[in-house]
Parts: structure tokens; sequence; C-alpha cells
């Protein structure tokens, strides 16, 4: 598994969701709602590699 890219993609994911957080009076009602949902599901699939890169960096 390349961890240069999962490094990439966590940064990414975290790096949206404190934006979304950080300009939420600014998003409109409709796009919020799925900027938000969009966020949640990038970071909970970051922070499932965070987890598995843990869990297999005995293994090889």
């Amino acid at each position: 598994m390349d961890s240069t890219t999962s490094i990439i993609f966590i940064i990414a994911a975290f790096s949206l969701g404190l934006i979304v957080v950080m300009k939420r009076d600014a998003l409109p009602p409709r796009l919020r709602r799925g900027m938000a949902l969009v966020s949640i599901a990038l970071i909970a699939f970051a922070f499932f590699l965070i987890v598995y890169s843990f869990f297999s960096m005995g293994s090889a």
C-alpha cells in the first residue's frame, strides 16, 4: 500500500472538514447539508485508512 497517496487523502479530507466547519455560515443551507455529509464520509474513510495503516504496519 502506497502511504503517500493515503497521507495526501487524509490531509485533504480533514482540510475539507475544517473548511466546511469554518465557513458554515457562508454556505447556502442545501449545499451545507451535502458538503457536511460528504465531509463526514471522507473523514470516516480517512480514519479507517489511519487505523488500517496501524494494523498493517507490523505485517509488512
